[in-house]
C-alpha cells in the first residue's frame, strides 16, 4: 500500500505517518497539493491519498479527475464536528478521520482500501476454474488478455493477479483506453517533453515510466487507435518509450495486462485491430463467464455488496428474504457484478423491514427488479412491439434510422457511451464520431444520467 500525505507532518499527521508505517505502508509526503500533483506526474504513484481537512479537497480531486489518476481520498483534521466531516465528504473525500489518530482506524483504512482494490467474490465452479487458471500464471512476467463482458471484474481480476505476482511490492498502474481522446492517449501512455505541444508547460511521466517495475492495465484495449496500437507493440517488445516530444528512449520493465469486453479476433478481421498486438499481448487468455453463466456467484456476490453498504451507511446489516433471493437468481443481470452491486446498494437503502425483500430490490428508475410477464403477454406484446416499430420505419432513410437507434439505446443506457456502444456492437470510437455529427446539426445529445427530450 502507497499512502501520500499531503499537508504539514508536525505533530498528528507525523503520528499518523509512522502509525501507517508501522502497518506496512509505503509513505510518502507532499507538504501542497500542487506538490502532491507534481510528484503524480513525475511518475511517484499512490493507492491512497490523506489529505488535512483544511486544504481545497476539491481541487485536488477535480485535478485528480481530468488528470485521469484513480486515486481516493481520505481527509483528516482536528475538527470534531459533524460540519468538518460532511464538507470533507462533499468535496470528494472517501472517508474523513479525526486526529488524534487511531491506531486501529488507520489501520482499517488502509485494509479497506487494499480490500476494495483486490478482492474477487466467488464460489460457482466456472470461476473457481478461472481462479485456478490465474493463481498458475499470476507469478510469471507474460502479458495476460482478460476478456469479458462489461461489469464482469475484469480490473479486479487485473488486480488480483498482481498482488499475486512477483511484482505486488511495486506499482499497479491502471488507465482506460476508451475514456481518453485519442490525441491525448500517446502523451497519457509514453509521457511528454514541456513543450511538446500546446498546453504542455512541464515534463510529464507517462504510465508506462509510472508503473516501472510493477504492472500496467490498458483497460479496453479494442478502442485505442490502429496508429497506436504500433508504438505501443514497439514498447511492449522492446521495453523502451519515447516521451511525445523527446530524443532519448527511457527503458521500462513492466507487466502488461489488457482487459477487452469485444472479441479482438474481429477487430483484427475489420482492420480496426493489430494481428502483432494481439498476438504479443494474448500470451494467456482469462475469460469471466457473465454472471449468468456463475449462478452461484449471484447470492454470494448479493451478500457482499450487502454487508459492504450496510457497513457503509451506517446501518445493521441484514439477510435477504428467501423472495428476494429467488428474485435476484432468476434475475438475468446483463450488467453482470456491476449491475448487481448497484442494485444491492439501492436495496440496502431502500430497505426497511428486519430483512431485504423483494420490495426494495428495483431498478434505478426505481420500478421493481421482476416485470416479467407470462408466455403468451410476452410473445403478444413483443408482436405488438415489432408491428409498431416496422410501421414506424417506413418513409425513413436508412440515416435516420440509423440515428434514431443510437440515440433511442443512449437513453435506455441513461447517456452512459460505453453501455450503448457494447449493445449497438460499435466501438465507442465510433459512437463518439456519430453522436458529433449530430451534435453538429443541432440534435441534442444526452449527457450521463440524462434523458433526450422528445417531442
Amino acid at each position: 500500500m502507497r499512502l501520500m500525505i499531503i499537508g504539514s507532518l508536525h505533530g498528528e499527521l507525523s503520528t499518523a505517518s509512522k502509525m501507517a508505517i508501522d502497518r506496512g505502508a509505503n509513505v510518502t509526503h507532499a507538504p501542497t497539493i500542487d506538490t502532491a500533483l507534481k510528484d503524480l506526474r513525475a511518475g511517484q504513484g499512490a493507492d491512497l491519498l490523506m489529505i488535512d481537512v483544511s486544504y481545497d479537497i476539491s481541487t485536488l480531486v477535480e485535478n485528480l479527475k481530468s488528470e485521469h489518476f484513480h486515486i481516493p481520498v481520505i481527509a483528516c483534521g482536528t475538527e470534531h464536528d459533524a460540519n468538518a466531516a460532511v464538507e470533507a465528504i462533499r468535496a470528494g473525500a472517501k472517508e474523513y478521520i479525526p486526529l488524534p489518530p487511531d491506531a486501529e482506524m488507520i489501520a482499517a483504512v488502509l485494509e479497506a482500501v487494499s480490500a476494495e482494490r483486490n478482492a474477487f467474490i466467488y464460489r460457482d465452479e466456472k470461476m473457481q476454474e478461472v481462479m485456478k487458471l490465474a493463481d498458475q500464471i499470476a507469478k510469471s512476467d507474460a502479458s495476460i488478455l482478460i476478456t469479458g463482458e462489461s461489469g464482469t471484474g475484469k480490473e479486479v481480476m487485473a488486480r488480483y493477479l498482481h498482488e499475486k505476482s512477483s511484482r505486488s511490492g511495486q506499482q499497479f498502474i491502471s488507465l482506460n483506453c476508451a475514456a481518453i481522446p485519442d490525441n491525448l492517449l500517446e502523451s497519457e501512455l509514453f509521457g511528454h517533453e514541456k513543450g511538446a505541444f500546446t498546453g504542455a508547460v512541464a515534463r510529464r511521466i507517462g504510465k508506462f515510466e509510472e508503473a516501472n517495475g510493477g504492472t500496467l492495465l490498458l483497460d479496453e484495449i479494442s478502442e485505442m487507435d490502429v496508429r497506436l496500437q504500433a508504438k505501443l507493440l514497439r514498447a511492449i517488445q522492446e521495453r523502451v518509450i519515447d516521451r511525445v516530444g523527446g530524443n532519448k528512449p527511457v527503458a521500462v520493465d513492466i507487466r502488461i495486462v489488457a482487459t477487452s469486453n469485444r472479441n479482438l479476433n474481429e477487430a483484427v478481421k475489420e482492420g480496426t485491430f493489430r494481428e502483432d498486438l494481439l498476438y504479443r499481448l494474448n500470451v494467456v487468455n482469462l475469460r469471466i463467464p457473465p454472471l449468468r453463466e456463475r449462478p452461484a456467484d449471484i447470492l454470494e456476490l448479493a451478500n457482499h455488496f450487502a454487508n459492504k453498504y450496510s457497513e457503509a451507511n451506517g446501518l445493521t446489516p441484514r439477510d435477504l428474504s428467501s423472495e428476494a433471493r429467488d428474485k435476484l437468481m432468476e434475475n438475468a443481470w446483463r450488467g453482470n457484478v456491476r449491475e448487481l452491486e448497484n442494485t444491492m446498494h439501492r436495496a440496502v437503502l431502500l430497505s426497511t423491514g428486519d430483512e431485504i425483500g423483494c420490495d426494495a430490490i428495483r431498478t434505478p428508475e426505481g420500478s421493481l427488479l421482476d416485470q416479467s410477464l407470462s408466455t403468451e403477454d410476452a410473445v403478444e406484446r413483443a408482436a405488438a412491439t415489432a408491428e409498431a416499430i416496422t410501421q414506424s420505419l417506413v418513409g425513413k432513410t436508412v440515416a435516420e434510422v440509423e440515428r434514431e437507434l443510437i440515440l433511442e439505446t443512449l437513453d435506455h443506457c441513461l447517456g452512459n457511451r460505453t453501455h450503448a456502444a457494447t449493445i449497438l456492437g460499435i466501438s465507442i470510437r465510433t459512437l463518439r464520431n456519430k453522436l458529433n455529427q449530430y451534435s453538429g446539426d443541432g440534435i441534442e445529445i444526452p449527457a450521463a444520467r440524462e434523458t433526450r427530450m422528445t417531442a
